[in-house]
């Protein structure tokens, strides 16, 4: 029996499987200094700064500050301040103020994200297909209410609306766990009106926190190498279906063969 022919669910990530980051952290970081004034700070600096400073939220706040019931603002306000500190520069309060405006409302809107051109003809052939589409993301309250609608990825709020792209989304800002924990998985699954996992397909960009997680749960799982990384050729000999895009997902699916992904 085929693999399409078993399915009732499809979930997808976001970041490098459905869309990807324009530019650089930089850029924003450098265009929001501009803004009040300031020079535009090191690239380089701002950039492993970011990745201390946020690497360090996760852990003290996991889900941006979930079970701390910490406003999303707030998490991301103390992580851009500790980003520019650990890059050298400390601003006062109100030049820091009106620089961080800039950034979180930068990173709020479509400006920072290009959707890959295969995202939505994908996820509108799978809902015509009479499968449920969900969304699983390592993301805040604004991928759902604000960032995915802007991009031209719709939740569907009415039954039988066919310009919609997702059916439900199951977000770590909104839920309070995250991958590579199974349950944000055992979430989805429930979302979709408690399914199977063997009748559920998951698709992301890594084996650590999209396929390991989602086949620990009984669900299928296949992996997206869009950049042609050095990884993907050891995600194969471990087992796993690596596609270089959306389109091959379709084909493989439509291709009727036997699948043990």
């Amino acid at each position: 029996m085929s693999l399409m022919s078993k399915l009732r669910c499809i979930t997808v990530d976001v970041t490098g499987t459905l869309l990807a980051y324009k530019g650089e952290l930089g850029d924003y970081y450098c265009m929001a200094a501009k803004a009040v004034g300031k020079p535009c700070p090191d690239y380089n600096r701002v950039h492993e700064g970011f990745k201390i400073a946020y690497a360090e939220m996760a852990k003290k706040y996991p889900c941006f500050g979930h079970a701390a019931k910490m406003p999303n603002i707030v998490w991301w306000k103390t992580c851009v301040r500790n980003s520019f500190i650990k890059a050298g520069y400390d601003y006062d309060e109100e030049t820091f103020e009106k620089i961080f405006k800039r950034i979180y409302a930068a990173f709020g809107s479509s400006m920072p994200y290009r959707v890959f051109p295969d995202s939505q003809p994908f996820l509108r052939w799978a809902r015509g297909e009479g499968l449920l589409v969900g969304i699983v993301s390592n993301a805040e309250y604004r991928y759902k209410d604000v960032i995915l609608p802007a991009l031209g990825l719709e939740q569907e709020y009415h039954f039988g609306n066919q310009g919609s792209e997702w059916d439900f989304g199951v977000f770590s800002g909104l839920e309070g766990v995250e991958k590579p924990d199974p349950r944000i998985y055992k979430i989805a699954l429930e979302r979709a009106g408690n399914i199977a996992p063997e009748v559920a397909l998951h698709i992301g960009d890594s084996m650590r926190k999209d396929y390991l997680p989602a086949k620990s749960v009984g669900m299928h799982a296949l992996l997206l190498d869009r950049f042609k990384i050095p990884d993907a050729r050891e995600w194969e000999k471990s087992g796993a279906i690596v596609l270089p895009d959306l389109v091959a997902v379709q084909e493989f699916l439509t291709s009727g063969k036997k699948s043990t992904c």
